[in-house]
């Protein structure tokens, strides 16, 4: 299995999510196979391991007491839902996803790079988090949820993979 590696992000935070102060990147090589930006991220958060399934209903029960947004809140997203992320922007090399809210604003972005046609057929899907915190909830927030993160975002993409084989 081609493991999935934190790369040095390479998006314009500014653009995306102006203020950002965390920023990750992840990327997984997928060969030749012809793979759409929102395909992937299907991939990455409709067939995810179930055990994640159950920590975003723990999360969704932790959080509604605080009056934060829990899966499918929100004003509707221009290029619908993919499971509780809106799509914000779409092409089909890039599709960005995520909310704001009143504790932090957070991006996915999920990107995919190469061309099947060069000798090397290499292709790859890097998926980039942004978060902006706006107070100590969202401060803490992210300190709660870092831990739990990458092992996350790393079992996401792994998925990309095996449903490309």
């Amino acid at each position: 299995m081609t493991p999935v590696r934190e790369v040095t992000p390479e998006v314009d935070a500014d653009a995306l999510l102006a203020g950002a102060q965390f920023i990750d990147a992840h990327r997984v090589e997928i060969g030749g196979k012809v793979l759409t930006a929102r395909e992937a991220c299907v991939r990455m958060v409709l067939h995810g391991p179930r055990w994640i399934d159950a920590l975003l209903r723990l999360r969704n029960i932790l959080v509604t007491p605080f009056g934060l947004k829990t899966s499918g809140e929100g004003a509707p997203a221009p290029g619908g839902l993919i499971g509780l992320f809106p799509v914000v922007s779409e092409t089909p090399e890039r599709l960005v996803a995520g909310f704001d809210d009143y504790h932090l604003d957070f991006r996915i972005v999920v990107d995919v790079a190469g061309d099947a046609t060069q000798k090397q057929k290499q292709k790859q899907v890097t998926s980039t988090t942004l978060v902006r915190t706006h107070n100590l909830l969202g401060r803490s927030y992210l300190t709660l949820i870092m831990p739990f993160h990458k092992l996350v975002v790393r079992s996401m993409m792994g998925r990309i993979v095996e449903a490309v084989r």
